[in-house]
């Protein structure tokens, strides 16, 4: 039996239609960025460079050869490799020339990046708010009070969070730091890179092992987090894109043992510095980047 004509018409139509809406998702979803392939630029402190992970390549910035930078370098196959990641550095020192670890005068990090630049990884901001004084207080005091939160309570003295106070100063550090990327290489993609977990996720911490009052643990765990949140709100003002590296580094913690630990305690048991990531830690930061790019 036929259709009358009109019917077939009617037909065609809507098929023709529904053709066109199926394939629309297809046509409207732009493909994926291919990773930049060009010259790669390291910005960073030290959890960027990696002290005493061997093989040190810098012993004035305390830079490893398979930190993350080299390990992402080598995974994009980069046309050109500039690590001026350093031990210490701040966000001043990444746009003025400072001090290494032997008191050796090291150039402006923003001077490596050049107008060819592909690409800037960023990993910044920990010694603003004072990572290293911050970590010396809260194990110092915690042998006195195991129990208690003394480290949080001198930083919280008066009904003020100073170590906030410090996170929301360092912001428009960071925002400065990100501007000049872009003007002194406008094509390159930008990626500042987080932090990744250091005390537990969760729970009091595991003193004495890692001495750092139980109280003292929760504090330390929301400081890392609002440092990480405004990272990545900063970035995304100014440009650039966010790595997390807390989230796939937790359970890697300080407190976890053996080959399961990714960052190291007080006294690490493996070539890394205290407080810092390890070789696997360098490892889960680099797949993060990775991931991203």
């Amino acid at each position: 039996m036929s259709l009358p004509r009109k019917s077939l018409l009617a037909f065609a139509s809507f098929a023709s239609t529904v053709a066109a809406l199926i394939a629309l998702p297809f046509l409207a979803t732009p493909a994926a960025a291919a990773a930049p392939t060009g010259k790669y630029v390291a910005l960073g402190d030290s959890f960027t460079s990696g002290p005493l992970i061997p093989t040190q390549v810098d012993l004035n910035c305390v830079r490893s050869d398979r930190n993350y930078p080299h390990l992402v370098r080598t995974a994009l196959g980069s046309s050109a490799f500039t690590d001026v990641s350093c031990g210490g550095a701040t966000t001043g020192d990444i746009l003025n020339p400072g001090e290494g670890q032997l008191g050796i005068t090291v150039p402006a990090q923003i001077a490596a990046v050049t107008g060819d630049t592909a690409l800037v990884t960023v990993g910044i901001g920990g010694n603003d708010i004072g990572f290293s004084g911050i970590i010396e207080d809260c194990v110092s005091a915690s042998y006195g009070k195991p129990f208690g939160s003394p480290c949080k309570d001198k930083y919280t003295a008066n009904g003020t969070d100073q170590l906030l106070a410090r996170i929301t100063a360092t912001a428009s550090k960071i925002a400065t730091v990100l501007q000049a990327v872009h003007q002194a290489a406008p094509n390159a993609r930008v990626v500042v890179v987080g932090y990744p977990v250091i005390v537990p996720d969760s729970g009091y911490g595991c003193f004495p092992a890692v001495p750092i009052a139980f109280g003292d643990v929760p504090y330390l765990r929301s400081t890392e987090k609002s440092l990480n949140s405004m990272l990545r709100t900063t970035a995304a003002a100014n440009g650039a894109s966010y790595v997390d590296t807390y989230t796939p580094t937790i359970g890697h913690d300080v407190c976890k043992s053996g080959g399961t630990r990714w960052v190291e305690g007080l006294i690490p048991t493996v070539a890394a510095a205290p407080f810092h990531p390890n070789l696997s830690g360098e490892q889960a930061m680099a797949a993060a980047v990775k991931a991203a790019l």
